[in-house]
């Protein structure tokens, strides 16, 4: 177990709380293991905590009636899962999934909606993240409907590297082809490109990210509209 592991203030926002509300928050907050394809939340279902990853990565996803699904976000150490907990919503549509195991720590509902009545910092440090999670959600949108596969790729291998400590991404491609909502057949082909350039090496479910400006050159411009979104509403994150 690694100290970033245990350090609640790895993740973010947490590290963004201004002293007073992280003194009320911190003995709230209960450390969890998020496995591997753990699902946090399902698709209607009403939330009971906010999470707050700080090696693990969370995907949200949208769930067709034919089992299909595409991911919308994808959350790590510089955010929160469970956004419509302080929205006044209490649930939502999507789905979220572990996609790379690791820890985090979760806050119940009850200190969430308590936190938000009080209308004061910490509400509008939420807001400013949500804002930045509603732009990533609609690049992502965008990006699917008109890049290609391996710029696609790129993008997700780019934003999921902001959000965890390394280099390295422990994911299999079919867990990558539900992320994408593509055939697995187009994610080999993919990764297959990225490899022989010299970008990535993958193998036995484990990419490694060899070249970063690379990706970042071969990416489309969603990436960067997503990051400089963060940067600007949230400056303290993603910084590389």
């Amino acid at each position: 177990m690694t100290a970033t592991a245990l350090d609640p203030r790895t993740n973010h926002l947490l590290a963004a709380l201004p002293d007073a509300e992280w003194q009320r928050w911190r003995p709230l907050l209960e450390a969890v293991e998020l496995p591997l394809g753990q699902v946090l939340y399902e698709s209607g279902s009403t939330l009971a905590h906010v999470y707050f990853p700080t090696t693990a990565l969370v995907s949200l996803l949208f769930v067709m009636e034919n089992g299909a699904s595409a991911e919308i976000a994808v959350v790590g150490n510089e955010g929160v899962v469970g956004i419509s907990l302080f929205m006044g919503g209490e649930s939502t549509p999507s789905r979220a999934v572990v996609q790379s195991a690791g820890r985090g720590f979760r806050l119940q509902a009850h200190a969430v909606r308590s936190e938000a009545s009080r209308a004061g910092p910490v509400l509008h440090l939420l807001l400013r993240y949500t804002q930045a999670l509603i732009t990533q959600m609609t690049q992502t949108a965008a990006c699917n409907r008109h890049h290609s596969l391996d710029q696609q790729l790129c993008r997700w291998l780019l934003l999921s590297l902001d959000r965890l400590q390394g280099n390295e991404l422990v994911m299999t491609q079919e867990l990558i082809a539900n992320m994408l909502g593509v055939r697995r057949e187009g994610v080999t082909e993919a990764a297959r490109k990225l490899q022989k350039v010299g970008l990535i090496r993958y193998a036995r479910g484990r990419i490694t990210v060899l070249d970063r400006p690379g990706l970042e050159h071969r990416t489309c411009e969603c990436y960067a509209v997503v990051k400089k979104e963060y940067d600007r509403l949230l400056p303290w994150q993603l910084a590389r």
